[in-house]
């Protein structure tokens, strides 16, 4: 078991959790059950699976949900498309997002094949 907030990816993936929430309270109202709730819950899945990772015995376990994380970040990355081309979000904003998912993707699947070479 490790502690989690020491984990350079899960700070990175909780402050872009943090960003999206404030942005996504600019969403229209119509969209609180849909898009503004999708979002949050598919940006706030890739640390929340991190943390969780970290506290099952085995790497396996693990790895298992850094995959996950990873998942979720492509699921979110989606979404911000979604958000930009309905004019949610502006252009700019969403290429700082879209590269911070990006670098996001990158350090998960680091961490992911060394978290498999640990546990073989």
């Amino acid at each position: 078991m490790q502690d989690y907030k020491k984990i350079n990816v899960w700070r990175a993936a909780h402050e872009l959790t943090v960003r999206v929430y404030k942005i996504t309270m600019q969403f229209p109202k119509s969209e609180v059950y849909a898009l503004t709730s999708q979002l949050r819950r598919a940006v706030a899945s890739i640390p929340s699976n991190i943390a969780e990772g970290c506290g099952r015995n085995s790497q396996a376990d693990f790895a298992h949900f850094l995959n996950m994380s990873l998942g979720s970040a492509n699921e979110s990355s989606y979404f911000l498309l979604l958000a930009k081309d309905l004019s949610y979000i502006h252009e700019d904003e969403y290429h700082f997002l879209e590269n911070e998912i990006e670098r996001i993707k990158a350090m998960l699947i680091s961490l992911i094949s060394k978290v498999r070479v640990i546990k073989n």
